[in-house]
């Protein structure tokens, strides 16, 4: 998962008054959408990209941790890189960046080329989601900066719930490489809106003492404090637990649990339903308390995904337990946000930063150790009791930071 919330500097006098929202928050939520399509879709389509590369599955599985791990690189790097340049220009410029990546895998006719384009695509994701959700709160008066910023991410959460398993269905009925062209076709109409809705204006949002070197060197004493260490590393053993689950659910579903592949993208359908309802929730129980929420959430994701793996085999249960997984999976993501940002204190951008990297992070890790355990000859089940030993981990080393903090 590639988002990040920032929030610019600015002068209330300079802030639009309009009571309309403007169009180009609807421009950056279809940038938000393919790039969130780009991110989850591949796990739907898992078995027949393998499949067509002769590759195994674990070896298809770095299509997906390959990706997280340039996320998490990209998202720091880039928009440090970046911090000096015109925000809108680096918007289009990341959105190219898109294009290209998902147009190497729409053609690319080797497992290399796959993974070129994968990596291309996704170092746009966490600058992408990071510059945006400053340009996204300059294009509206202060007041209404949360609700601009939310517009934007809405295209990663209809990303999740609808574009995933309606990317799969395509990639299932014309081949997985249909479901990349259409990709590249959103990046390019994303691309357009970007350049025609989104003002100039917002080339200045921020102030500039924050791209300074004075400003980078501020962020980075947030890290002398060892509870946003502590933070980082419960959002790569946590998430990951969930998403290393998640990179096999395909085989999971398809070869264990007795479904028709014809039948994936409508269970990520259920999956869906239950990020984005366990992200809300998360979110308004975070707000009364991070700790409590962080370890009721975590607590309940390891045994949520304890029973899956020792109901697996059972239709109705499996999809009872995907909705779980997803709901209490995403009810930790505003937590571990609030928690990390709390700890960084007048320099929270940059750690921040660090924690959207920190889930992808996170995702390769969980990927990497199912891959691992399939490799191993313990099936399939084996990703979810893998993802369970991550989320409980995170609990524990949660538990270990609270006590140090008392």
């Amino acid at each position: 998962m590639a988002t990040t919330l920032a929030s610019p500097t600015r002068s209330d006098a300079s802030a639009p008054t309009s009571s309309r929202l403007p169009l180009g928050l609807l421009a950056l939520a279809v940038g938000g959408f393919g790039i969130g399509l780009t991110e989850f879709v591949i796990a739907g389509l898992l078995p027949e990209v393998a499949r067509d590369f002769a590759v195994s599955e674990t070896a298809a599985g770095w299509f997906i941790s390959g990706y997280a791990l340039s996320v998490a690189v990209g998202g720091v790097a880039l928009t440090l890189a970046a911090a000096r340049l015109p925000r809108k220009q680096v918007l289009l410029g990341l959105m190219v960046l898109f294009i290209v990546g998902n147009l190497l895998s729409a053609v690319g006719t080797s497992y290399a080329v796959m993974m070129a384009g994968r990596v291309i695509a996704a170092l746009c994701h966490g600058a992408f989601f990071g510059i945006g959700s400053v340009v996204a709160a300059g294009l509206v008066s202060k007041e209404k900066a949360a609700s601009a910023i939310a517009l934007m991410f809405a295209g990663l959460t209809t990303a999740n719930v609808l574009g995933v398993p309606l990317g799969t269905l395509l990639g299932q009925a014309f081949g997985w490489r249909s479901t990349f062209w259409a990709i590249t076709v959103i990046g390019v109409l994303a691309l357009v809106a970007l350049a025609t809705l989104v003002p100039a204006s917002v080339n200045d949002a921020g102030t500039a003492d924050e791209s300074q070197p004075a400003g980078i060197r501020h962020e980075l004493s947030a890290f002398a404090n060892r509870q946003v260490w502590f933070s980082l590393l419960v959002t790569v053993l946590g998430f990951g637990g969930m998403f290393g689950a998640f990179t096999y659910i395909a085989f999971t579903l398809t070869e264990v649990s007795g479904f028709a592949s014809s039948s994936v993208p409508w269970l990520l359908i259920l999956f869906g339903v239950g990020l984005f309802v366990g992200n809300l929730l998360g979110g308004r129980a975070a707000n009364r308390s991070v700790p409590r929420t962080l370890v009721v959430v975590l607590a309940a994701l390891t045994v949520v995904m304890v029973g899956f793996a020792l109901t697996a085999g059972s239709q109705v249960l499996t999809m009872v337990s995907l909705v779980l997984m997803g709901a209490f999976g995403f009810a930790t993501v505003p937590g571990l946000q609030l928690r990390i940002m709390s700890y960084a204190g007048s320099a929270p951008t940059l750690a921040s930063g660090a924690n959207i990297a920190a889930f992808n992070v996170g995702n390769a890790l969980g990927a990497w150790l199912g891959g691992v355990t399939i490799a191993a000859g313990l099936g399939y089940v084996s990703t979810i009791w893998a993802g369970a030993a991550m989320a409980a981990a995170a609990l524990v080393t949660l538990l270990v930071a609270e006590r140090l903090r008392s």
